[in-house]
């Protein structure tokens, strides 16, 4: 994987693996997590403001996330 600006720190990614129950963890795989978790972000707030803009506002709500979240989770 291209090393790349991080948004997400890899620590706490890695700690968060680890709590989940994985007792090794490799580097890749923390990296592969992130790359997900920075996909998964970006796109959530692309839906958060489309519903946004929608309702003729600029600031993205709690609740324009959470419909993001529940749209994309259909």
């Amino acid at each position: 994987m291209v090393k790349r600006n991080r948004v997400f720190a890899w620590s706490p990614v890695r700690a968060l693996m680890k709590d989940a129950g994985a007792e090794i963890v490799a580097r890749d795989a923390v990296d592969t997590l992130l790359y997900h978790l920075e996909e998964q972000a970006k796109a959530l707030t692309e839906a958060a403001l489309t519903i946004t803009k929608h309702a003729n506002r600029k600031k993205i709500t709690d609740g324009d996330m959470k419909l993001a979240i529940d749209f994309s989770q259909e």
